[in-house]
């Protein structure tokens, strides 16, 4: 049996990463799973590796030791372009609009089929985004905050992947667009079996949408696990984790 026919193996699997910048150990021993279809969220205070972790599991940060595997497969070391391939998205916090390139130069940029019936295209992402159809020929670097953020969801997208990796959606947006984000990744992950893990500084916005939580402290150890319901149960766990 192929790792990938396996229904109750993880899409996502991490086993005791330790990552670096330089001399600076970021991440020690982190261990998590993301099952398919799973929407999960890490959370925890600004600097404790959360984005790290993001980028090691996308081969940007490649980490010393330890284990990352996608689809049952050991992904430790592979380069960012075949992770992607793989069928993973990363949208990191500055979203990386590529100036000079309008809305739909960007969104073309990524097209990229999945080979099992892809179903996103550039028809398909302005169809979700009307105002991306709106601005198509708009240099993309010119967009709002929240555009730019519905540009960079409509790039991954684009891709046809089977996993999003999602760093700090609402990252210098209003609460209007942070939740019109919520309602956009919510529909993603419902209508389309995606598979999403969100690093997030708004604990309400990670409440929404993820069922389950990864609780980070100081060089990227998780403290525990916990649903969204014992989280609004007990606020206190929020306080310990993401108060300053």
């Amino acid at each position: 049996m192929k790792p990938t026919d396996n229904p109750r193996e993880p899409l996502l699997e991490i086993k005791d990463l330790h990552t670096y910048y330089g001399r600076s150990h970021v991440i020690q021993g982190l261990s998590l799973t993301v099952q398919p279809g799973e929407t999960v969220s890490i959370l925890g205070r600004n600097g404790v590796g959360k984005t790290t972790t993001l980028r090691s599991i996308i081969g940007l940060t490649p980490p010393k030791s330890g284990t990352i595997r996608i689809q049952g497969e050991d992904t430790t070391y592979w380069p960012p372009h075949r992770i992607a391939r793989k069928g993973v998205a990363y949208i990191p916090a500055e979203r990386h609009i590529f100036p000079g390139l309008s809305v739909e130069e960007n969104l073309l940029l990524a097209a990229r089929t999945s080979g099992e019936g892809a179903s996103w295209n550039i028809q398909g992402v302005f169809d979700q985004f009307p105002i991306l159809r709106e601005r198509r020929k708009q240099d993309g670097s010119t967009l709002s905050g929240g555009e730019q953020q519905m540009l960079a969801i409509g790039r991954a997208l684009m891709s046809n992947p089977r996993m999003m990796l999602l760093d700090e959606p609402s990252q210098g947006l209003s609460p209007l667009l942070v939740k019109m984000v919520i309602e956009i990744v919510l529909r993603f992950c419902a209508d389309h079996g995606l598979t999403l893990l969100i690093v997030e500084q708004n604990y309400k916005m990670a409440l929404r949408v993820a069922s389950r939580h990864y609780l980070m402290d100081i060089k990227g150890q998780i403290n525990g696990t916990a649903t969204t319901e014992e989280l609004v149960a007990d606020p206190a766990i929020i306080q310990r984790h993401l108060s300053v």
